[in-house]
C-alpha cells in the first residue's frame, strides 16, 4: 500500500510543522511501512539549528521513523482513530548528518506487539547511507478529542 500526504493525515494526527513525512511508498499493515521525507531548506528548525550549516536535529528524525512506524500500526483496521503514543527509545545512534535537500528514506518493522505495546526496528538512510537507527517502543491508545483539520494539530 502506497499513501500520499492527504491519505497519511487520514491516519496520523500530526500536522506542519511537525508532520515529518511526505509519502508512504510501502506499508504492509501491523508488519513495516517504509515513507519518505525531502528534507527542505526551507523547514522552521534550520532557523536556528544551525544558521551557518542546517543539519537536521537527531529528534525530528527519530519522530519522523515514529511516524513511519505509527502509519504500520494505525492503518489495522482495528487501530483506525487510536493514537501511538512514545513508550520508549533504546540504541539510538546516528551515523550521517541529513541536511538541506536530502531525501531521507524512513523504514520501521514492527517486531513485537502485545496487546496495546509494540515494539519496532527503525532505520533512516539518505542515498543508501545510514543516518540513523533505533528500536522503538509504542503504545495504542484511544484518541480523545479526534477532531482533526488541516490547521493545526489536536
Amino acid at each position: 500500500m502506497k499513501l500520499n500526504n492527504e491519505e497519511i493525515r487520514k491516519i496520523l494526527p500530526h500536522r506542519y510543522p511537525f508532520l515529518l513525512i511526505d509519502r508512504v511508498t510501502e506499508c504492509e499493515p501491523g508488519v513495516h511501512a517504509e515513507a519518505i521525507k525531502c528534507v527542505s531548506a526551507g523547514e522552521p528548525y534550520f532557523q536556528g539549528h544551525f544558521p551557518d550549516q542546517p543539519v537536521m536535529p537527531g529528534v525530528l528524525i527519530i519522530e519522523a521513523l515514529a511516524q513511519t512506524g505509527a502509519v504500520a500500526m494505525l492503518s489495522l483496521p482495528e487501530n483506525k482513530g487510536k493514537l501511538a503514543l512514545f513508550g520508549g527509545i533504546k540504541n539510538a545512534r546516528f551515523k550521517k548528518m541529513v541536511v538541506p535537500g536530502d531525501i531521507l528514506t524512513l523504514r520501521c518493522d514492527i517486531i513485537q506487539t502485545k496487546g496495546s505495546v509494540g515494539t519496532g526496528t527503525a532505520v533512516a538512510t539518505v542515498d543508501g547511507a545510514v543516518a540513523a537507527k533505533a528500536e522503538l517502543m509504542f503504545v495504542l491508545t484511544e484518541a480523545q478529542g479526534n477532531e482533526q483539520d488541516d490547521k493545526g494539530s489536536l
